[in-house]
């Protein structure tokens, strides 16, 4: 279909682009599998993005998860020592994650709407522009060489953990460069419906992770070092691969070397709504580095725990803010050609799957939370405490669901500073307060767990508050009108 693209030469917008939104775009001139954002079944529709969004940010988690697992299996005597160093980085390695995908969600709107629009010439911009927001990934592992042993030391990362620690987290900073181009690329395919293919080269990835894994850790003895080496080259495969479709696919997103060029307008609304979704991410990144010194204060056993537990959240938590990137995605899409009580729909179906989906996995994790835990470590004190964390935490999800679906929303309409401004001000908040207030005053890990699911809920209320007053529909549908 990119015949029907090069058939336009109406100064970059058409009808063209919207049709190849809707029915997405194949390499090598090939069909793909793509999306019907604009006019297709949305229950069916939001349903199929959702879930290979989920299975790919699931995925993107999972090398931590390998990580864990395999330096607790493999290394012996060790073992427990090295899934503390590597949980000690787990809250670092989520804020970085967590920027990139919030600002990669930026290129998503900001080529979902001129699609929805029908402009070529501006979608065309957003890619090589978003290809090019990449290379700041370099500068990042950079910085993040030299800050590492200060941070982890301002973390209270116990005496006997922190080398290893600190080693593990100079060998996976870089990998910043190919994490960054590897959602920025994701995001690209997903602002025309295509999903399936983010999780293909992540499922390659993931097994390049396992192999070279095993090989670093289980038969080299390169321990914690190993197992970040194995998750660079875990990122490094996945960009390469999406790098290498995106040089071969049809019009409008295909990446033409001679057009990677700087635009002004397209980073500017990247940033404009990709910097605070970034933001809102890592702002519980960041919250949560907080209380992992606290963890940190806690013991290798402790530390240990609370990195099994870690991981198996941070499936649950994918799992769920698929369906608010599938919100932001189809909303985007459809404020840009303005089908107003769409985008209206497209909040309803989200939510109520989204809601479906939370109760399986709450429910899920509390009946086999033991047994998840124990594929980590089998040392039963390890088990027990990291069941307290999923418990407390992972039954607090749906509060964390329903601000992010409704954040999600927001965003497709490019409202995105307000929703950062208040998870920063009261996730923070809270889970400042309690660190350095509640906690001293009862140092236990029920103690700590417990900030989850108040600081969860207040923030999901507060977000219920803000789409109430900003109602982005009728304000889009009263500017339209004019």
């Amino acid at each position: 279909m990119g015949h029907s693209l090069a058939q336009r030469e109406d100064g970059g917008r058409g009808v063209a682009v919207r049709h190849a939104a809707a029915v997405g775009h194949g390499t090598e001139g090939g069909p793909s599998k793509g999306i019907d954002i604009l006019h297709g079944d949305l229950r069916r529709d939001v349903f199929r993005f959702a879930m290979p969004v989920a299975a790919t940010g699931i995925l993107e988690q999972l090398s931590n998860l390998i990580d864990t697992m395999m330096v607790g299996r493999l290394s012996g005597a060790m073992g427990t020592l090295g899934m503390a160093a590597v949980g000690a980085n787990t809250p670092i390695s989520s804020f970085v994650i967590g920027l990139f995908v919030g600002i990669s969600l930026g290129a998503n709107v900001t080529i979902a709407t001129a699609i929805g629009q029908g402009d070529q010439n501006r979608v065309s911009k957003a890619v090589h522009t978003s290809i090019l927001m990449a290379l700041a990934g370099f500068a990042i592992a950079l910085l993040g060489e030299v800050v590492a042993e200060p941070l982890l030391v301002l973390l209270r990362v116990p005496a006997e953990t922190l080398p290893e620690a600190i080693l593990f987290l100079r060998v996976y900073l870089l990998a910043m460069p190919a994490i960054l181009l590897y959602n920025f690329e994701a995001a690209i395919f997903r602002s025309i419906g295509i999903t399936k293919l983010p999780l293909q080269a992540l499922c390659l990835a993931a097994g390049t992770n396992v192999v070279f894994g095993y090989l670093f850790i289980g038969v080299f003895d390169w321990f914690v070092v190993g197992s970040a080496l194995a998750t660079v080259l875990c990122y490094v495969t996945s960009a390469l691969v999406l790098l290498v479709r995106l040089l071969r696919i049809d019009a409008p997103i295909r990446v033409t070397p001679s057009r990677l060029r700087w635009d002004g307008p397209s980073a500017a609304s990247i940033i404009h709504i990709g910097l605070p979704a970034g933001i809102q991410s890592a702002v519980f990144s960041l919250a949560n580095i907080v209380i992992q010194s606290a963890i940190n204060s806690l013991g290798t056993t402790v530390m240990a725990a609370s990195s099994a537990s870690l991981s198996i959240e941070a499936v649950v938590y994918n799992l769920l803010n698929s369906f608010s990137q599938a919100c932001t995605t189809f909303v985007g899409q459809n404020n840009g050609a303005r089908q107003l009580d769409r985008c209206r729909s497209v909040l309803k179906v989200s939510f109520a799957e989204a809601s479906v989906a939370a109760a399986v996995v709450i429910l899920s994790s509390l009946a086999f939370g033991r047994q998840e835990i124990a594929l980590f470590s089998s040392d039963p004190k390890v088990v027990e405490i990291g069941y307290v964390r999923v418990s407390i935490v992972i039954s607090s999800y749906f509060f964390s669901m329903a601000y992010e679906v409704i954040s999600g929303y927001l965003r497709g309409f490019g409202i995105s500073v307000v929703p950062a401004i208040i998870t920063t001000i009261v996730i923070c908040g809270i889970r400042f307060f309690w660190v350095l207030v509640v906690f001293p005053a009862n140092p236990t890990f029920h103690t700590i767990m417990v900030v989850y699911p108040i600081s969860l809920a207040t923030n999901a209320l507060c977000m219920v508050a803000v789409l109430l007053l900003a109602r982005p529909a009728g304000k889009a549908r009263r500017v339209a009108a004019r």
